[in-house]
C-alpha cells in the first residue's frame, strides 16, 4: 500500500492528466473566404485558393499603414509592384519565374505583413511559419518548394528597390535616411511612378493582382 503522501501525489497527477485532456488544443487554422481552413503549422497546398490570397493582400497594409493616400498601400500593390521591377531588371524572365516573384509575399494574406522591426523583436517564429506557407503555395500552383538562388537574389533586389520608393513617397523618409536600410535607390520610369506609387483602392489591388496571376499561370 501507498503511504499517504504518494497517494496524495499521485491523486493530483491524475487530476492534472484531466485538466489537460479537458483543456482544447488552441486553434492553429484560419477559416478563409473560399471556406477552406488553412493550418498554419501544417498547411497543405489542398486549402490554399488565389482568390483568398488576391482578397487577403489587398486588404493587408504595408509600412502597418503609415502611409500616405485616401487607401492603404497594400501587400498586393506592392508584389505587382516588385514584380514589375524585377521584369524591369531582367526582361528575359520566364513566367514561372514571375510567378514566384509575385508569389513572394503571398503567406501574409493569413500571417499579416509584419514590420521588419517587430520581426527582428522575435526572432526566427515568424520566418519559420512564412517558409511552411511559402512552400504550401508554391507547391499549390506548381512551382519548385523553394525558388532557385538567382531567384531568391532577384526578388530580394526588386524588393529592396520597390521599399525605397514606397519609403521616401509614401512612407515619410528621407533620402538618406531610406538608402541607409534599402540601398541605392533605383532606376525607374514616370509612368512606373504614376501606376505603382499611388495607392489603389483595395477592390482594384484585388483585382489587379488576380489579373496578373491568371497571366503568368496561364489560367
Amino acid at each position: 500500500m501507498m503511504p499517504p503522501s504518494v497517494q496524495r501525489a499521485h491523486g493530483r497527477g491524475k487530476q492534472a492528466k484531466r485538466l489537460i485532456r479537458a483543456v482544447p488544443a488552441p486553434r492553429a487554422w484560419q477559416r478563409m473566404l473560399s471556406g477552406r481552413r488553412l493550418d498554419l503549422l501544417d498547411p497543405s497546398p489542398l486549402d490554399i485558393e488565389i482568390e483568398d490570397i488576391a482578397h487577403g493582400l489587398a486588404r493587408v497594409a504595408r509600412w502597418n499603414g503609415q502611409t500616405n493616400g485616401a487607401h492603404i498601400y497594400s501587400v498586393a500593390q506592392h508584389s505587382l509592384f516588385v514584380e514589375a521591377l524585377a521584369r524591369a531588371r531582367t526582361p528575359r524572365l520566364d513566367d514561372r519565374c514571375r510567378l514566384a516573384i509575385l508569389l513572394h509575399d503571398a503567406p501574409e494574406y493569413v500571417i499579416g505583413d509584419m514590420i521588419s522591426p517587430f520581426k527582428a523583436v522575435i526572432g526566427d517564429a515568424y520566418k519559420a511559419v512564412e517558409r511552411r506557407l511559402l512552400t504550401a503555395i508554391h507547391l499549390r500552383f506548381g512551382l519548385p518548394p523553394k525558388s532557385p538562388p538567382q531567384i531568391e537574389a532577384l526578388i530580394k533586389a526588386a524588393d529592396r528597390q520597390a521599399a525605397f520608393l514606397e519609403a521616401t513617397q509614401l512612407a515619410g523618409f528621407d533620402a538618406a535616411e531610406a538608402r541607409r536600410f534599402f540601398g541605392r535607390p533605383p532606376k525607374f520610369s514616370a509612368a512606373m511612378e504614376r501606376d505603382y506609387l499611388k495607392p489603389w483602392p483595395a477592390e482594384t489591388a484585388q483585382a489587379r493582382y488576380l489579373e496578373r496571376f491568371n497571366r503568368l499561370a496561364g489560367v
